[in-house]
């Protein structure tokens, strides 16, 4: 279980037995995973506001930046947000992620070594997969919700389906490429677990802290995440 949920069903920290399971079933919930580009962690209170303001209390805050672990920090330590760590590329980002407050671990690819130490560390790992191989390779480490990465240049939601049907334990978060207007074609696969985008989050906006204007792409993409689940 996990051991905190707030009422809208989001989880605010990792789960009390490391399972993972009360993360991933939150993000089920959601649907959708705003993937976060923070270059400065003084704009995470702000853009926390704003994303749960507009009814998505979710990040996926990417270690593209310097700013990533004291974001995470900021944005974990508020209590009302589910918040993970994406672009994390090995052992060490995983453990500054956890360190930080990260409920969960996002990599592009599959890497056995943050794999694992997800594992150890007791949050649930989301590595990227785009061939049958890598599913099967993310399967013999445990791993049964994989991420979908780039899935726009990766052939999109007609490759992700194809992909999807031999396994029928294996979920998937597509995410690169997505937006409003292909959102559908992806939630419509029933193997799709949820998505990732950055169109409700955009960096320059975040960047001059017109959070207003974020707030209500967020409330924007909640309501057509309704009409399209």
């Amino acid at each position: 279980m996990v051991e905190a949920i707030n009422g809208e069903g989001s989880a605010t920290t990792r789960d009390a037995d490391g399972s993972g399971r009360g993360v991933h079933e939150a993000l089920g919930v959601h649907r959708l995973v705003p993937v976060v580009v923070l270059d400065d962690a003084k704009d995470a209170g702000g853009l926390a506001d704003a994303l749960v303001a507009g009814g998505l209390p979710v990040a996926e805050v990417t270690f593209r930046t310097a700013a990533a672990a004291d974001a995470i920090a900021a944005m974990s330590a508020r209590g009302d947000m589910l918040v993970g760590a994406g672009t994390v590329l090995n052992a060490a980002q995983v453990d500054a992620a956890v360190d930080a407050g990260a409920s969960y671990v996002v990599s592009p690819g599959l890497s056995r070594a943050v794999v694992e130490r997800c594992h150890e560390r007791g949050v649930l790992a989301l590595p990227g997969a785009v061939t049958a191989s890598e599913v099967m390779a993310a399967l013999e480490l445990g791993v049964t919700t994989v991420k979908f990465f780039p899935a726009g240049t990766s052939g999109g939601a007609p490759a992700l389906k194809a992909l999807a049907a031999p396994f029928g334990d294996v979920t998937f978060v597509p995410t690169g490429g997505i937006g409003p207007k292909n959102l559908h074609e992806y939630l419509s696969i029933p193997a799709v677990h949820a998505v990732g985008g950055s169109w409700m989050v955009p960096r320059d906006p975040v960047r001059s802290g017109k959070f207003d204007e974020v707030q209500s792409l967020v409330a924007e993409a909640v309501a057509l995440l309704g009409k399209e689940a």
